[in-house]
């Protein structure tokens, strides 16, 4: 790299000609601001880590590319010539949610582009991506989560090769760590960290990562610089001097209402007498934790200024009137354009692309005062307001069913939307919460969080990815893993948080870190997940514990699995999924009961599994969590449910992607055990789960694009249930019986050809061995496979009844055109295809004898593929398409 020349003044601003000239451009101003310019000597004229506490809006993004250049510029000739190898040097950017990795995609897709970097999202919303894409990729960009999940595999098997060239790493809301979620965060750091201090990475990339964190202003920075390795000079902390224009916070506390929904809609009646009070005259964004809220919030707030006449406060002329009102007649939404000609406005994604653009301008105009809103619009979309108000600091988790508080970098992202330099020298934010929470709120928008860690809950699951990857082979390595934590320098700091008494020796410190080690690692021994010579000086992965950190099962989870019979029944499959700890947040509340007992009672016989008393009989009433989730799940699963209240259907979705990963791991899991019965019913439970369908179910039909339950029931009126009947069907006949318009007959018979090809399977006897039959099978492909982006498989099993064994199992792909196999059996045998995405029919073979030969096609029953994981957890080397 050529000379940089002299630090100068650290006191002046810097100027974008100081870069090199090819790294200019990036930037669309002049000089740097008085934050960017004390850091910019450290950024881009050195290599060492930093960590940057400052308000949001201080400019912290432009640190990350600063640091990005200073990484290229050892692409840079001596003359300047800019001459990129790429994917050789990578940069990680780690956000805590996805619409701040996508945000920053689309900037720096922009930004650097010109340069040639290829820059690569990895979130759950992307789309699938393959291991060459990783390795050409300049910059990926994710979220905590994912990265975990996918660099949970192969690091050692060279399936992760990328990790080498890893050589910086950006952590954007490293206050992230302070929430539940932050586990994910300081796991996967110090995967990072670990890798870099192998051996044989002394000469890669990652054996110097460099690391750069930022955060809004929390009062421990020294801790996370401690973690990081961040030297002083890389401290950098920053008060609310730096933000551009002076923000004053209030927070507002609440008596809690009967529920969580009626708290919120209180809190609708207090917002105009607050925007009175702190607005004054200037614009104001609400943000309201749901779209129907940002809608209701505005009729309401609209109502209230149109009582008041000319009196109306959002209301300054009679040109603004004209404006608003010739605005209105364009607007395609009718409550839009009721609250438009009272200054007042909403804003989210229900709306059509053309009001949303209306709605912008207006308020960026300052014709619209206030604009109601949800917390999307914190990222992205560059609407700041001289004051806002965040209503309620909680929002309904569609996963958990239930409300939850917002995470704290949400919280300050939208108060980040406050002042609107140069039209504003203040800017004021509201917060409106509970009155148990507003110590919360203060402490974080005056800086003086403490951020601690929250790996110690889950340090099994994440000790278990370290030995699964090898990175962790002895206690010694597990106490080394152990030591890269956030968590070892806040146990240093204060291990009363921790349930460690304070002031305890160092030599005792370190005993203590060995002692939380040896805990987990006998845990992990005792279910059987590793093998561990007994004192643990040797640590050894098993498929259990391979499987666990796979499907990113939660250890209490895969205790159930583990302890699980080796002959369990769909419904036995179903309580275990029941009792899972990923769906433990859901609650039973009072006011359910009733629904939930009517529908267990089940008069018309539509369930086919009830909640039963130790007599067998279906329980009269439902008293556990366990029971209603077991309840739910049967009544999703007849294709007709009965439950229709919002949160409770909530309940449901995140019962069925829970449940279902969790059903592929059992899958796995028994098919490791050879327990047939038990894989082959999670394989159907699996498949059930994700099409919200037993496979016997009158509504198949509504697998298929265009058909949900109103259209599958007139099919079914009319004598068409299958995809055999549907495909001979007449297509103007389909659209009769359904009442739709043409072409709608073509294109659901269309819809087919997404079916999995025909598969042949002929079976015959091949004569006696050793005392046992051996039978061959041969599978042929009948007609020409669907051409997809997904790779699937066909997994066939082949078990003995008589023994509950698995004789044989293998993972076929496919696309291929002939297959044949022998295998040895004895007596009755279980025979089950199932291919890709799809369930296929089953043949049970009662005997084998001289004359026995046999042949069958199998058609599917279920048609859609669907991926391993959950949106954060997609992605890893096997899980593509598992079955």
């Amino acid at each position: 790299m050529a000379a940089m020349g002299p630090l100068g003044d650290s006191y002046a601003l810097r100027c974008v000609s100081d870069l090199p000239p090819p790294f200019r451009p990036v930037f669309g101003f002049r000089y740097f601001n008085s934050l960017q310019s004390e850091c910019f000597p450290v950024c881009f004229l050195s290599d060492v880590n930093m960590v940057v506490s400052a308000p949001t809006g201080s400019g912290k993004t432009v640190l990350f590319e600063l640091c990005i250049l200073r990484l290229l510029s050892r692409f840079l000739t001596t003359d300047w010539w800019f001459n990129l190898l790429k994917g050789t040097l990578k940069t990680i950017y780690i956000a805590p949610m996805k619409a701040l990795v996508q945000e920053k995609m689309r900037d720096w897709k922009v930004k650097l582009g010109s340069l040639g970097i290829n820059c690569l999202e990895m979130t759950g919303d992307s789309e699938f991506f393959n291991k060459k894409a990783i390795h050409d990729s300049d910059l990926i960009l994710t979220t905590p989560e994912k990265f975990d999940s996918m660099s949970r595999h192969g690091v050692r098997d060279g399936g992760l090769g990328f990790f080498s060239d890893i050589a910086l790493v950006l952590i954007d809301e490293v206050h992230l760590l302070n929430d539940p979620r932050g586990a994910a965060l300081e796991a996967v750091v110090s995967r990072i960290k670990m890798l870099s201090r192998l051996g044989n990475m002394k000469s890669a990339p990652l054996a110097n990562v460099r690391f750069i964190a930022v955060s809004a202003t929390i009062s421990n920075a020294e801790d996370i610089a401690e973690w990081l390795l961040a030297p002083p000079e890389g401290i950098k902390r920053f008060g609310e001097e730096m933000r551009p224009v002076k923000l004053t916070t209030k927070v507002l506390g609440y008596a809690p209402a009967k529920n969580d929904f009626l708290f919120e809609r209180r809190l609708q009646s207090f917002i105009f007498d607050i925007l009175m009070q702190h607005s004054r005259g200037k614009s104001a964004l609400v943000f309201c934790s749901t779209r129907k809220g940002a809608q209701e919030a505005a009729q309401c707030l609209s109502q209230t200024a149109g009582s008041l006449g000319y009196s109306n406060p959002f209301m300054k002329s009679m040109q603004q009137y004209e404006h608003l009102r010739e605005a209105s007649l364009t607007c395609s939404d009718k409550q839009l354009q009721s609250c438009i000609v009272y200054g007042v406005g909403f804003h989210n994604g229900g709306l059509c692309l053309k009001d949303r653009s209306l709605v912008e301008g207006l308020f960026l105009k300052g014709d619209l005062q206030i604009l109601c809103t949800t917390n999307t619009l914190a990222h992205g979309i560059n609407l700041p307001a001289h004051t806002v108000v965040i209503k309620s600091t909680q929002f309904f988790n569609k996963e958990k069913g239930s409300y939850v508080e917002y995470e704290r970098s949400m919280v300050l992202q939208m108060c980040g939307r406050a002042g609107r330099p140069p039209f504003d020298d203040t800017g004021t934010v509201v917060i409106m919460t509970r009155r148990e929470t507003v110590h919360l709120y203060e402490n974080l928008l005056s800086g003086c969080e403490m951020v601690e860690s929250q790996l110690l809950p889950c340090a099994v699951e994440h000790l278990n990815a370290e030995i699964v990857q090898l990175t962790v082979s002895d206690i010694t390595l597990a106490i080394e893993w152990l030591k890269c934590s956030y968590l070892y320098i806040r146990i240093k700091k204060n291990p009363e948080h921790y349930g460690i008494k304070r002031g305890i020796p160092r030599d005792l410190l370190e005993k203590q870190m060995r002692d939380i080690c040896v805990e987990k690692i006998h845990e992990l021994g005792e279910y059987g997940l590793i093998w561990t010579d007994g004192d643990g000086f040797s640590l050894k992965p098993l498929e259990p514990g391979r499987l666990m950190t796979k499907f990113y099962l939660k250890f209490d989870t895969m205790k159930l699995i583990v302890k699980a019979s080796a002959c369990c029944s769909l419904e036995d499959l179903l309580h275990i999924i029941c009792h899972s700890a990923e769906i433990s947040w859901i609650q039973l509340r009072r006011n359910e009961k009733k629904t939930l007992n009517d529908i267990n009672s089940d008069k018309e016989g539509r369930l086919r599994f009830h909640v039963v008393s130790e007599n067998g009989k279906k329980k009269k009433r439902i008293q556990t969590r366990e029971d209603k989730i077991f309840v739910l799940a049967n009544d999703c699963l007849t294709g007709d449910p009965l439950m229709h209240d919002l949160s409770l259907n909530q309940e449901t979705n995140s019962i069925c992607s829970n449940g279902c990963r969790i059903a592929k791991c059992m899958k796995e899991y028994f098919i490791y055990k050879r327990s047939y019965r038990s894989a082959i019913n999670s394989m159907l439970l699996a498949k059930c789960l994700d099409q919200k369908l037993w496979e016997n179910s009158l509504f198949l039909l509504k697998q298929l694009p265009g058909i949900g339950i109103v259209t599958a029931k007139a099919l079914k009126t009319a004598g068409v249930d299958s995809f055999e009947s549907l495909a001979t069907a007449d297509a103007r006949k389909l659209e009769s019986a359904t009442g739709r318009n043409y072409p709608f007959g073509n294109q659901i018979k269309e819809s087919l050809s997404s079916l999995p090809p025909k598969i042949d399977v002929q079976i015959e006897d091949a004569g006696n061995r050793q005392g046992k039959s051996t039978i061959t099978v041969t599978l042929s492909r009948q007609s020409q496979a669907v051409r997809s982006s997904k790779q699937n498989y066909v997994d066939m099993i082949v078990g003995s009844e008589e023994d509950n064994m698995i004789l044989f199992h293998e993972k076929i792909r496919s696309v291929v055109l002939f297959y044949n196999l022998g295998v040895m059996v004895s007596f009755m045998v279980f025979f089950f295809l199932l291919m890709g995405g799809f369930i296929l029919f089953w043949l049970f073979l009662p005997s084998f004898n001289s004359s026995l030969k046999g042949s069958r096609v199998f058609q599917p029953i279920f048609c859609k593929t669907f991926g391993a994981m959950p949106p954060e957890c997609q992605g890893d080397s096997e899980g593509r398409s598992d079955f």
